[in-house]
């Protein structure tokens, strides 16, 4: 059974990880990945507060694991942080790095927080 919500998550996290990147994106046209910062900030923020609200694995094989799975992606994020520094933009390359993984810290800890309190 596990499996199977581990799927489901997943069908339903990587089109929302497509679309909410697409949208996000074509309201910037700076040079700066907003779209895939925006979907890793919010995964990590649903991951956080899924750990702090349940112990239930089948919630956790569901959302953390099958939609957080899906909907973040490490891979674009270092792609685009490379493509970045590649193409000489040196600080937005360095924002996306730092700023990813302290935006993504923060938000899986606000998001545990808050899960705990439910």
């Amino acid at each position: 059974m596990i499996p199977l919500l581990v799927i489901v998550g997943a069908v339903v996290g990587a089109p929302a990880r497509y679309l909410t990147d697409r949208l996000v994106q074509s309201r910037h046209d700076t040079g700066f990945p907003w779209g895939t910062f925006t979907v890793n900030v919010v995964g990590s923020f649903v991951l956080g507060f899924v750990t702090g609200a349940t112990a239930s694995p089948a919630i956790t094989a569901l959302v953390g694991t099958g939609f957080c799975g899906a909907l973040t992606t490490y891979s674009t994020f270092g792609y685009e942080t490379v493509q970045l520094a590649a193409g000489r933009s040196v600080l937005f390359a360095t924002f996306n790095a730092l700023g990813s993984v302290v935006a993504g810290l923060g938000a899986a800890g606000l998001g545990l927080a808050l899960g705990r309190l439910f």
